[in-house]
């Protein structure tokens, strides 16, 4: 007897082998991690899945390799994974890498996306781009959306982000290579810790960082709105700040419907 269609089509899909180059997997919070939540999805669909740090990533004589372990993931709180390692593989017997290092963006971040474009220039699907990793940072690209934006400067000037706040009044100054609301900062003009603030966060004028307007609808919740295949879901991931700060790093959040 003919085996059914559904069978036969399982038996002769391939096994896609996914890399995962990530922060070690053993400090994560599996509750809010979204790459913890992409690796249960893909081993639910069977995918095998390789786990690298960004330090296991070398190049050598043009290709890039890596020392990997086969990685099993777990819906479980308190026993989320468990790694078995397998040696040094070439990223391109890979067929996808999933880049999920978390900044800061720094030269090391920036030598990371040089070796997995080895990789994608050997066949290699790698998400997110290298070159879109490093073209598109996470702060400065919002200077395409002006019009979606509150008054916004970026500079390394002391004097000239000064100006602005004196301008503004309340604002917020941030650094553009950061996460999770590291080194931000809620000024205004009769703080006596500006001057202190400023000559810290562009390091005496060395650095360029983003200052904005601060709004007070942040209380609403920090709303991200998901695109897939150039369609917004209809419903945004709100983060909410914790008891006694300002910013919305997801000590709560919850889904939000968004209209359309």
């Amino acid at each position: 007897m003919d085996k059914p269609m559904s069978e036969s089509s399982n038996e002769n899909q391939k096994v896609l082998k996914t890399g995962v180059v990530m922060d070690p997997i053993g400090q994560i919070k599996t509750y809010k991690d979204s790459t913890f939540a992409m690796l249960l999805e893909a081993q639910r669909r069977s995918h095998e899945i390789y786990y690298m740090e960004p330090g296991d990533i070398f190049a050598k004589d043009g290709r890039a390799f890596a020392a990997m372990q086969q990685l099993e993931v777990r819906d479980n709180a308190t026993d989320w994974f468990s790694l078995t390692p397998v040696g040094i593989q070439p990223l391109e017997e890979l067929d996808i890498v999933l880049m999920r290092r978390d900044p800061p963006f720094d030269m090391d971040y920036i030598y990371t996306t040089y070796m997995l474009e080895l990789a994608e220039k050997a066949g290699t699907m790698v998400i997110n781009r290298p070159q879109s990793l490093r073209d598109a940072n996470e702060k400065f690209f919002i200077t395409n959306f002006p019009q979606c934006c509150v008054p916004m400067l970026i500079s390394g000037s002391s004097s000239m982000i000064r100006e602005f706040v004196l301008q503004h009044g309340h604002c917020v100054v941030k650094p553009l290579d950061g996460m999770g609301g590291e080194s931000v900062f809620q000024v205004s003009e009769s703080d006596m810790n500006l001057n202190v603030i400023l000559e810290t966060i562009t390091i005496h004028d060395s650095r360029p960082v983003m200052a904005q307007r601060y709004i007070d609808e942040i209380s609403e919740g920090d709303k991200r709105i998901l695109v897939v295949n150039g369609e917004p879901v209809p419903y945004a991931l709100a983060r909410y700040a914790g008891k006694g700060d300002f910013r919305g790093n997801l000590p709560r959040a919850e889904a939000v419907k968004v209209c359309r």
